[in-house]
């Protein structure tokens, strides 16, 4: 086990420099023994306090470095306590370090600490933190630069990042409060180059993204969190509604060359960041042309994500250079290994279109009404093709493609649509909005019930679903209280047809077998990581399990993998993020022959681990404002047959600006020394 040697993070101070092996908590436990694998860190310094890990850190030194990187290359400079403040706290540490200061500069940068918290955001006043905290701790170390007993000799390089509490959450990472700000000064084209940045799928995240970034708003401590999302298709729709041409021009072009499996989320995102750097991008498509977007065209219906919009970001995306191939099925039409003889690099991306068995009695029969998954129904309905569903419809399962299921039914002409979920409603891990979506248009719910039979007539048509009545007990590994089954509540629910819809995976079948490249009992491709461990010897691992700090290179030299091929099943913006840092790895190893992180990539994750979001903290605030709401088609008319017109309308330009300004731009800059 690793041993801190000092530590003031969250304000509990950890002293073990004159001995003692008491253990910090929190943010060092979650922390990487080793910064890659290999390198060891000294310290880290950020928004809460400091964590020394090798006394022979020179923290001064490191303050100093610290508090120049914040006013040098973050401070916005758009306020004077903070503009003045950084630079008053920057000279005076670098006056003490070269042996020209006095034991009054520390009283000097203290009282600077203090005038900062009337900053325009958090930037500057929490940058001071750190800072202070080595004058509080470190103040010997000081007084030796005073007296001119010390001169820096460091040998420590050091890494910094800026994040923010929503940006840290934010999968693909993006600059949010910056990209809000920009909105509020009404300056939307400006705010949508930032989200391009990192999401070049701008109209659909500003649509269908579950904002994982909103519950870490620090806003929501003081009232409700800001609209982050809508406010992304704010900035998204000004553009084609204003018939505004994207301004990205990608750089010259480059003679290597690069093929990605699937125009889903993931492919058209490695795809896009790839063209920019000049680098010729050629995409295969399983589905027909008109059907690009993967899982984004034929698994989220057109009422969520209109498909002119859709393929406005498509259009934009292919307007850098790269080609689609539509109707062309990597392990059928052409072999995985044809693509790597053929390209210099080749990406992974054929995301989760296969929907999981059922587990009940009955379902492997081919009974008629039992349809094969709700991945299937979805796209069979928007491809206009026959979905094999009746007039009484009952679809299993809790997550938002189970509730895109039952209000596609009622759209499709369904008398009756069903959903069945064996646990409370509380628990169902879709989108709370979705779910009340699908309660006014006139779903029913039938909450804490596990279907255990399909049950059938003589001519073996579907004609109702056997199921048995559940009760909560003790939480499982997710957190949720595990299902009991009730004994003697057996009951059955008559419906015409079956969905399935309780989760999906990856099809891999286009990846032969021995040919380098793994794949887990998952049903994912494995790809290799940096070995970090905690204090505690445990592996670091993301929220769904990955080893953290992945480089999404197969164990086949030149073929990568993201997505949900990689990460498992997520969403959209999950997929979008994984696919950037895809696309940055493989231009490294297309341009120096090595696919590695960098290591700000690697800081990056170190933070998302350490959450920088902080539910308990009490954020002081004059008064209260109320979160704006988009306009929406309400009434059960908007789930008529074939009406997949969009429910949700965006903002107003007024209501954006409004939302824009309960922002509290909460920005935070890290640094770490090796």
């Amino acid at each position: 086990m690793s041993q801190v040697i000092f530590s003031s993070w969250g304000r509990k101070v950890v002293d073990n420099r004159q001995g003692g092996t008491a253990e910090a908590e929190g943010a060092y436990q979650k922390m990487p023994v080793t910064f890659d694998g290999s390198r060891s860190w000294g310290a880290f310094m950020g928004w809460d306090g400091i964590i020394v890990t090798d006394p022979k850190v020179d923290v001064v030194a490191m303050a100093a470095e610290y508090a120049k990187r914040v006013q040098e290359n973050y401070c916005c400079a758009k306020c004077t306590p903070g503009k003045r403040g950084t630079r008053v706290m920057q000279d005076t540490l670098a006056r003490i370090l070269s042996g020209h200061g006095e034991e009054g500069d520390l009283a000097t940068i203290e009282s600077i600490g203090d005038l900062m918290q009337n900053c325009k955001c958090t930037l500057c006043m929490t940058s001071a933190v750190p800072v202070i905290d080595t004058i509080k701790h470190y103040r010997n170390e000081y007084l030796s630069y005073i007296r001119g007993e010390r001169k820096p000799n460091s040998e420590s390089r050091y890494v910094d990042k800026l994040t923010a509490p929503c940006q840290d959450r934010c999968p693909a990472h993006i600059d949010i409060p910056k990209y809000v700000e920009e909105i509020k000064d009404f300056r939307n084209e400006d705010a949508l180059a930032t989200v391009r940045e990192n999401m070049p799928l701008p109209s659909v995240c500003g649509r269908v993204c579950p904002h994982p970034c909103e519950s870490a708003c620090r806003r929501k401590n003081v009232d409700e969190a800001v609209s982050i999302m809508v406010l992304k298709r704010t900035a998204s729709d000004y553009e084609w509604k204003h018939h505004h041409n994207p301004p990205m021009k990608p750089k010259p072009r480059k003679s290597k060359t690069v093929a990605v499996v699937g125009a889903g989320p993931a492919g058209l995102a490695a795809a896009y960041y790839l063209a920019l750097e000049g680098y010729p991008v050629t995409i295969y498509e399983a589905l027909p042309e008109g059907f690009g977007g993967g899982m984004i065209a034929v698994g989220i219906p057109a009422y969520r994500m209109p498909r002119h919009i859709l393929q406005r970001d498509i259009d934009i995306i292919s307007a850098l250079g790269v080609e689609i191939i539509y109707g062309k099925r990597v392990g059928k039409d052409i072999t995985l290994l044809e693509l790597k003889e053929k390209y210099d690099a080749v990406f992974l991306a054929p995301g989760a279109h296969r929907s999981k068995p059922m587990g009940v009695e009955g379902e492997d029969k081919g009974y008629k009404g039992f349809l094969p998954g709700g991945i299937d129904f979805l796209r069979e309905a928007y491809m206009g093709k026959p979905t094999g569903m009746g007039k009484k419809v009952v679809v299993v399962g809790g997550g938002n493609t189970a509730i895109d299921c039952v209000r596609v039914a009622l759209r499709e002409g369904a008398e009756e649509s069903v959903l069945l979920y064996r646990r409370s409603r509380k628990e169902m891990p879709a989108d709370v909005w979705e779910v009340d979506g699908a309660d006014e248009e006139g779903v029913r719910f039938e909450f804490l019930v596990l279907p255990t039979k399909i049950i059938v007539d003589k001519k073996d048509q579907v004609t109702g679903v056997e199921c048995v009545r559940m009760e909560l007990g003790e939480p499982d590994a997710s957190g949720r209280r595990r299902p009991q089954p009730v004994e003697g509540s057996e009951f059955i629910v008559e419906c015409d047809t079956v969905i399935p819809a309780i989760g999906q995976d990856p099809d891999l079948s286009f990846i032969p077998e021995k040919i380098g490249i793994d794949i887990t009992k998952w049903n994912t491709v494995v790809t290799k990581s940096l070995p970090l461990k905690n204090p505690k010897g445990r592996d670091l691992n993301d929220p769904m399990g990955n080893p953290l700090s992945r480089t999404l290179i197969t164990d086949l030299d030149g073929v990568f993998a993201g997505g949900d091929a990689e990460i498992g099943p997520l969403t959209v913006v999950a997929c979008v993020g994984n696919a950037h840092r895809a696309a940055r790895v493989i231009q490294r190893w297309l341009e120096e022959g090595k696919a590695y992180l960098s290591d700000e990539e690697i800081l990056e994750d170190i933070l998302s681990h350490v959450s920088v979001y902080d539910k308990n903290e009490q954020v002081p605030w004059l008064d209260s404002v109320a979160r704006a709401h988009q306009a929406e088609i309400h009434g059960r008319e908007r789930a008529s047959r074939k009406n997949y017109c969009e429910v949700e309308l965006g903002f107003t330009d007024s209501q954006a600006v409004q939302e824009a300004e309960r922002c509290l731009r909460c920005y935070r800059v890290a640094m770490l020394a090796m």
